[in-house]
């Protein structure tokens, strides 16, 4: 499953539910029927329960959303806190260039000199753009996600290839 997003709260009395994105485009969620839900964001997929989508428009930063088994507010406090996914094959294809966090997530990290820095433990969003958690035992590195310091992105060889160095 990729993890898409997280309902951060109910949003009126109607069943609605308020979504952080963890991505650019999450408008084009809308294009999916089915929505997964789990309260465990690395819940193995055979735990994820679909839901229906009736209705997705953009609020704010966010989505507000509306889920056909979601009737009412009580309901929606229900589903609180969990985290909203889909299986990659109901996903829209990414553009050229661009990916799904789940996709970065266990890459290996190198620099331009070849030398290792780690694997990719996360992605956090800070609004100007993402920053790729690398991870190497203790050491955690945070490097921004943007064309001045990612190089290329290797999917088929489970790579980044980064202008950084192993003591910044």
């Amino acid at each position: 499953m990729i993890v898409l997003g997280r309902i951060v709260a109910p949003f009126g009395v109607q069943g609605w539910v308020k979504i952080h994105p963890f991505g650019d485009d999450p408008l084009s969620w809308r294009t999916m029927p089915h929505w997964w839900l789990s309260a465990d964001d690395k819940a193995p997929a055979e735990q994820w329960r679909q839901y229906s989508l009736k209705a997705c428009r953009a609020h704010g930063k966010g989505l507000v959303a509306t889920l056909a088994e979601v009737p009412d507010r009580n309901a929606a406090e229900a589903i609180d806190g969990f985290y909203v996914a889909a299986p990659r094959d109901a996903l829209p294809k990414p553009a050229e260039g661009e990916f799904y966090w789940g996709d970065l997530v266990g890459l290996a990290v190198e620099n331009e000199a070849g030398e290792a820095l780690g694997e990719v433990g996360g992605l956090l969003s800070t609004g100007a753009h993402d920053v790729l958690q690398v991870r190497d035992g203790d050491t955690e590195r945070l490097i921004p996600f943007v064309a001045a310091y990612v190089l290329d992105v290797d999917l088929a060889a489970r790579r980044i290839r980064v202008a950084w160095g192993r003591d910044w």
